[in-house]
């Protein structure tokens, strides 16, 4: 059995959360996973920060987290005791300027 085949396991029949953290994982350097606890409208979820601040998030159950992490090589954390990485926040804060500034020019061209 692959690692792919393995990692397929955690949504069951044909995956395709899994298949997609395994993949945004290959593309991405320096990625940690983050386990954030069940809520009232969802199960357990795992965040996957990458070493520029970038992420994604999907529902993959707790077992399920903490096998993708083994079985991908990299770090998990419990969000509730480690917080989220500062360079996560960072990333979004530049994403809403540069949305922003976008907006101003797409605006300013509507004056013309």
């Amino acid at each position: 059995m692959g690692l792919l085949d393995r990692v397929r396991q955690v949504r069951g029949p044909g995956g395709s959360d899994s298949r997609y953290l395994a993949d945004w994982v290959r593309s991405h350097t320096g990625v940690e996973a983050y386990v954030e606890p069940r809520t009232t409208v969802t199960d357990v979820t795992v965040c996957l920060v990458a070493h520029d601040g970038e992420w994604t998030r999907r529902v993959v159950g707790e077992r399920g987290a903490h096998r993708l992490s083994g079985w991908l090589g990299i770090p998990v954390y419990d969000v509730r005791r480690t917080g989220y990485p500062q360079r996560m926040r960072d990333h979004d804060a530049r994403r809403r300027i540069e949305r922003k500034h976008a907006l101003e020019r797409e605006l300013r061209g509507f004056g013309d």
